[in-house]
């Protein structure tokens, strides 16, 4: 028998008995065959976060649509869940913004291209030129969105419209050296990621990796995390250091510093693409 196509399903909701139970009783009573499931229970903040992972076992399992509006109705409501169902072979639709530091890009590209990264990348936009030409060598559209003076607000409203233009689903700031507004960080909230070049918190700003040269560290790193209205504190989804020592040069560090910086991301961009990820308050759960 053809083995049919694969579900996630994402939930949470105030924690209580009978969670788990419920969704598999639920998929199992619908020739439904679990495959991979996570489940935490977060004693702090009294949540419930599940990733389910399952397949139809007949040709009369339901469809998906019909999926949800069962679900909704027998289990969802029940337990106050926000759930979705997707597809697991439906790539995310990922449009990236790039400066002129392509170590990010040209890693995520890489992956892309090989299969290795759960992506569909769209798009990438950028106010500089400097990677059209690494862009177009994988057969990917780049657009030129220079931020004009007085005018980032019209240059942020392109930006918009090419997501929504494309369907896109996640937006990806690979070492895209511009703060968003408050207004854009709204309209994305929960669907980009930023990749900063220091272990947060701490050394912010220019020149990262000096300052924390000039003050003798012993770990840099890198962070991950969603976009919000306040610089750099969005919730955490990655994080990763590398030791260093007395002997190494600020541009040592720059170099260590880019390696991390494209796994961390890398790692971020895959798991919110496998739907692993789930905002709890200021910070998140990953569920690997």
């Amino acid at each position: 028998m053809q083995r049919l196509p694969s579900i996630v399903l994402t939930l949470s909701c105030p924690d209580t008995t009978g969670i788990v139970a419920a969704v598999a009783g639920y998929l199992a009573a619908r020739n439904c065959l679990i495959t991979e499931a996570q489940h935490y229970d977060d004693p702090y903040t009294v949540t419930s976060f599940m990733r389910t992972v399952f397949h139809g076992n007949s040709p009369e399992t339901p469809s998906l649509a019909e999926l949800d509006q069962e679900f909704a109705r027998t289990v969802g409501r029940q337990f106050d869940m926000r759930w979705h169902f997707h597809e697991v072979q439906r790539k995310c639709r990922a449009v990236v913004a790039v400066s002129r530091h392509g170590h990010c890009l040209n890693s995520m590209l890489h992956r892309w291209s090989t299969g290795t990264l759960p992506i569909e990348v769209v798009a990438v936009l950028s106010n500089h030129q400097d990677l059209r030409s690494l862009t177009e060598w994988h057969g990917i559209p780049f657009h030129y969105l220079p931020v004009i003076d007085g005018r980032k607000a019209e240059q942020e409203q392109r930006i918009i419209e090419l997501f929504e233009k494309l369907d896109g689903e996640l937006l990806v700031l690979a070492r895209y050296m511009q703060i968003l507004s408050a207004d854009a960080c709204r309209y994305f909230s929960g669907s980009a990621i930023n990749i900063h070049h220091s272990f947060l918190p701490g050394f912010k700003g220019a020149k990262a990796y000096h300052q924390a040269h000039a003050r003798g560290v012993k770990l840099i790193g890198a962070t991950a995390h969603y976009v919000t209205t306040e610089l750099d504190e969005g919730p955490i989804i990655e994080q990763e250091v590398a030791r260093v020592d007395h002997t190494m040069a600020p541009d040592d560090l720059v170099t260590i510093g880019a390696d991390l910086e494209s796994v961390v991301l890398n790692r971020a961009v895959k798991w919110h693409a496998e739907r692993r990820v789930f905002p709890n308050g200021s910070k998140t759960v990953v569920l690997r």
